[in-house]
């Protein structure tokens, strides 16, 4: 009999001004902190969309009354895990309100805009199938929509060790 691999599936969002690009830090059950853009888990039933415009107001307190485009999606299998991922990440026409994190999953403990050498920095040590992409992207934004599929081996989240299958 076949194990039954758990999926996830999530939606990301950039959002950029003057400012920069706004990054939400995670904390996460061990205590570590990892930085990301704003998203999470997309419900049944729920569209990306809708998913992604309901996350980044309870992670940041900012509504975007429009996303513009789909810019990358990422795919990881997590072969010892039995799990696999699906990411979108989409680009903000606009967005209001003032930035407040009141994350009702307690997991979003801060947020910034930071420049590129801030993205640098804040993802250094990160997954390589968030830092990857959002280094490319902050480096020269794209028009079409990339793809980046990975697979990750380990039995634990402190071991994982990622390639990417699509370089």
């Amino acid at each position: 009999m076949l194990a039954c691999m758990r999926e996830w599936k999530v939606a990301g969002g950039l959002l950029a001004d003057e400012r920069g690009l706004l990054l939400v830090a995670n904390t996460r059950r061990n205590g570590s902190i990892d930085w990301t853009t704003p998203g999470g888990v997309i419900d049944e039933g729920e569209s990306p969309i809708e998913a992604l415009g309901r996350e980044v107001a309870e992670e940041t307190g900012l509504y975007v009354p429009c996303w513009e485009r789909l810019c990358w999606t990422v795919s990881v299998e997590f072969i010892e895990m039995e799990m696999s991922l699906d990411v979108e990440v989409h680009l903000a026409e606009s967005f209001e309100g003032k930035l407040d994190i009141d994350d009702p999953d307690g997991i979003v403990t801060a947020a910034e805009f930071v420049d590129r050498q801030g993205v640098v920095d804040r993802l250094t040590g990160a997954s390589l199938w968030v830092a990857e992409p959002l280094h490319e992207w902050v480096a020269g934004p794209w028009n079409d929509v990339r793809h980046y599929d990975y697979v990750a081996r380990g039995s634990r989240s402190s071991e994982l060790r990622a390639e990417r299958r699509n370089p």
